[in-house]
């Protein structure tokens, strides 16, 4: 049995390969009537597309998508959106070395541990550049949610974290790095600079938020808002933790500092704190949703590190090609792909239960 599939109501399945013809998605469930062409994606896969800095992978793919299927005159159909993004820049032949050995800490060797045989051009299925489909996918959910804005921004790379103090939301789209933050910003071109040329690699943390969501999305136990969301996140590429609101801080707080208080308002309770990341119960709350994922360093570096070959014999392995000194750059719109696929979905689920 295969998992290329997430979700329930909005349901969407990725296919392809870092260096096959092509990748993409089909979106099921989408509801018909949504304004929809290639031009509502684009700036979404564009965020995400390698080669626009020398702080990502130089490979240069213009991830143009083509929406073969599920609209008609600019509207969806209510029938399956499938969404196709060509690779035209796949360099196989930087993989000779790695078809012989495992890179270490990367998927290679659980891949063939798992199906007898892998595709060592680019790590197949386990390339970050599968993410490309999702994107595409989310770019489509955006549309069944437009009361929701979602935000994505590294907060850190390398340990390097950005002064919450000095955040400046206009300051994201001005800098390579999806960085709130100008001089974290200028203190991380130093920072991945130095990895890159060093031939290694750094880690990076994501922040999420989406704004606008009302309370109510999510179900109880099996369902829960918050286990999808971390389930979608930790189902990216190289994401290693993912925490909820205030998250693995909060095993550190007492009761009374952990907690939101409310108060009467308006329209409904106003909250006075948001430690939960706007979810209780796996259910909304109408705060805030805040989710951080935190990417690993990419494990393709030039650095040579001890390795196995297939044949269960030891070497060495410096991997050769172009990769990504900090994955979790281009993982912020995929994370904000995946917010968006999530929250899609459970509205749907809630207006399905209840109305």
């Amino acid at each position: 049995m295969s998992w290329n599939t997430f979700g329930r109501s909005l349901r969407f399945t990725t296919w392809g390969e870092s260096h096959g013809p092509a990748l993409g998605a089909v979106v099921d469930g989408c509801p018909p009537g949504l304004a929809l062409d290639e031009a509502a994606i684009q700036p979404f896969l564009d965020a995400r597309r390698p080669g626009t800095s020398k702080f990502t992978t130089q490979r240069k793919e213009p991830d143009e998508v083509r929406i073969l299927s599920g609209t008609f005159e600019g509207k969806t159909t209510g029938t399956p959106i499938s969404l196709m993004i060509e690779n035209v820049d796949q360099r196989s032949k930087d993989y000779s070395e790695v078809a012989k050995a495992y890179r270490p800490g990367h998927a290679d060797y659980a891949y063939d541990a798992k199906y007898g045989f892998r595709d060592y051009r680019g790590g197949g299925r386990s390339s970050a550049r599968e993410t490309a489909a999702r994107v595409a996918a989310g770019a489509v959910a955006r549309l069944v949610i437009p009361e929701v804005k979602i935000t994505a921004y590294v907060c850190e790379i390398g340990g390097d974290a950005i002064d919450r103090e000095a955040f400046d939301a206009e300051q994201i789209g001005q800098n390579p790095f999806f960085c709130p933050d100008a001089w974290a910003a200028k203190r991380w071109e130093k920072l991945v600079d130095d990895a890159r040329l060093d031939g290694s690699s750094l880690g990076a943390v994501v922040e999420c938020v989406a704004e606008g969501v009302p309370a109510g999305w999510g179900a109880p136990i099996y369902a829960k808002l918050d286990a999808d969301l971390a389930s979608g996140m930790m189902g990216i590429n190289a994401v290693k933790a993912v925490e909820i609101g205030t998250g693995f801080a909060a095993a550190r707080l007492r009761g009374e500092q952990n907690a939101d208080p409310m108060r009467p308002g308006a329209e409904g309770p106003e909250f006075l704190a948001n430690n939960a990341g706007g979810i209780a119960g796996g259910i909304s709350t109408g705060q805030p949703v805040v989710v951080r994922v935190a990417f690993k360093p990419t494990s393709s570096i030039l650095i040579a590190q001890e390795t196995v070959t297939r044949e269960g014999e030891a070497t060495e392995l410096a991997t050769k090609g172009r990769h990504d000194p900090c994955v979790g750059i281009r993982g912020t719109p995929v994370v904000a792909a995946m917010m968006a696929l999530v929250l899609a979905d459970h509205k749907l689920l809630h207006r399905a239960q209840c109305g």
